[in-house]
């Protein structure tokens, strides 16, 4: 609990400096893509907390390149999975991840499972942003 305490302190700090409108929008011509990639119990040098800045790539994430592209491909990259989806019933594993700060101008927060076939899909899909955990 304390981890996730910390990861969104450390958002806010990072994106308290950003200027927002009242809508809460970055202005066009200073967003900036900053993301804050929370992994835990992924067995691997992932889990942790790690930056991530796009446009140009950078931060410290071990793939700051492939995990911008990653998510720039991504059609909606931090949309859960719909209520009422069938969903394999297979259990990927006990990783978690928390994406949050500001894409495209628009403040987001996600939050990512290995828990069924549709979380393992929706994970996969931002793979190096979020660890390649397949099999």
């Amino acid at each position: 609990m304390l981890h996730k305490s910390l990861a969104a302190a450390l958002v806010l700090a990072a994106t308290a400096a950003l200027p927002a409108s009242a809508a809460g929008h970055a202005p066009a011509d200073e967003a900036v893509d900053r993301l804050l990639i929370t992994v835990v119990d992924s067995g691997t040098e992932a889990d942790g907390t790690h930056e991530l800045t796009c446009g140009p790539a950078g931060g410290d994430h071990a793939d700051p390149a492939g995990a911008c592209a990653a998510l720039e491909r991504a059609e909606q990259p931090f949309e859960a999975v719909e209520r009422g989806t069938m969903c394999t019933y297979v259990h990927g594993g006990p990783a978690t991840a928390e994406i949050e700060g500001v894409w495209n101008g628009e403040r987001v927060r996600a939050e990512f499972s290995r828990a069924d076939g549709c979380e393992i899909a929706r994970w996969d899909a931002l793979v190096p942003a979020l660890p390649d955990l397949g099999v």
